[in-house]
This record gives structure tokens, C-alpha cells and sequence, in this order.
């Protein structure tokens, strides 16, 4: 079981398609993993987003959601080397 305490980030991809690829690599692998997924136009507490204010036109929508993974420390090496091989 992955907690915060006993977890290390493995990498962060804004790409759908990347965010597939390394699932499945770390799945294949027995690999446990945690993904956080950040949509970067959202609101929160702190901002009232920026859509409300501007809109997207002329913004990049594959940059639009972010997918951070986390890995138990005791994987990382492995899982860093499967998406080092996954990313080329």
C-alpha cells in the first residue's frame, strides 16, 4: 500500500497517451502505483481560475490536465527505469 509517507515521485507527464503507457508498463511490472491528476484550469480556494477570466483561446489544451506519479520508495529504481524506457 502506497502512503504518503512510504512514496517517492516517479515523474510528472501532461500527455494522455505517456500517462497510458506508463500505467500499463508499471502494471505489467507489479508495480504499485498512485496517480494525482491536476486540471490546471480548475478553481480553487486560492484562485478563482483563470478560464473564468480569460478563457482558453490561444492556450495548449494537451496542457491542460497534469498526472503526477508516485511509486513505494522501495520500487523507484525499478519504475524509474521502466519509464525511462517507456518515455523514448
Amino acid at each position: 500500500m502506497i502512503t504518503i509517507f512510504n512514496r517517492k515521485e516517479l515523474c510528472s507527464v501532461y500527455s494522455m497517451k505517456e500517462q497510458s503507457n506508463i500505467r500499463i508498463a508499471l502494471t505489467r511490472s507489479n508495480i504499485d502505483y498512485h496517480i494525482k491528476t491536476i486540471n490546471r484550469m480548475s478553481s480553487s480556494p486560492f484562485s478563482s481560475g483563470t478560464r473564468s477570466r480569460t478563457g482558453s483561446f490561444g492556450q495548449k489544451q494537451e496542457l491542460n490536465y497534469q498526472y503526477i506519479f508516485y511509486v513505494h520508495k522501495k520500487d523507484f529504481k525499478k519504475a524509474s527505469m521502466l519509464v525511462g524506457k517507456t518515455r523514448v
